[in-house]
């Protein structure tokens, strides 16, 4: 089942996603494989500290998080990487590792790298290891209102 939080405001919103279940997987590139989702289709979150406090960096599977190409775009002084110490009670009702891209669910700063804005859907984790919500773009960011910024080097994992 989907993270409550979540399900809950899709459904309040009248937003159309579709569910896909998969194998238990912890990855990335494992989920988007388990559940044959292309890994530059699958977004996936990575929580970073921006000037030392939590946000949300959603960007494909297939890149990792870019910390001087981040700040830089951001405007930020620091960013790093946190540890999963520093936000495992940050977003509750989800397993740690899969929260879904909704920070502003949980009051998080949301970041998303620019080339998730290519495709018409997004696909992310429901916040378990086992369940994936595809849904349109449009209405995540009419949902979210993230930060469109670089967030990658451009070089794949």
């Amino acid at each position: 089942m989907p993270a409550r939080k979540l399900k809950d405001f899709l459904d309040r919103n009248d937003i159309a996603y579709v569910m896909i279940a998969h194998s238990p997987a912890y990855t990335a590139q494992g989920i988007a494989q388990s559940a044959h989702v292309p890994g530059k289709e699958l977004a996936k979150c990575v929580i970073i500290k921006v000037d030392g406090e939590l946000a949300m960096a959603v960007l494909p599977a297939t890149h990792k998080v870019d910390v001087d190409v981040c700040r830089e775009a951001i405007g930020a002084k620091s960013v790093e990487i946190a540890s999963e110490k520093e936000f495992s009670h940050t977003f509750p009702g989800c397993e740690l590792g899969a929260m879904p891209p909704f920070g502003n669910l949980w009051d998080v700063p949301v970041y998303v790298a620019a080339r998730l804005t290519e495709d018409e859907t997004i696909v992310f984790n429901a916040g378990s290891h086992t369940e994936l919500i595809r849904m349109h773009f449009a209405d995540f960011q009419r949902l979210v209102q993230p930060k469109i910024v670089p967030l990658t080097g451009g070089v794949p994992v």
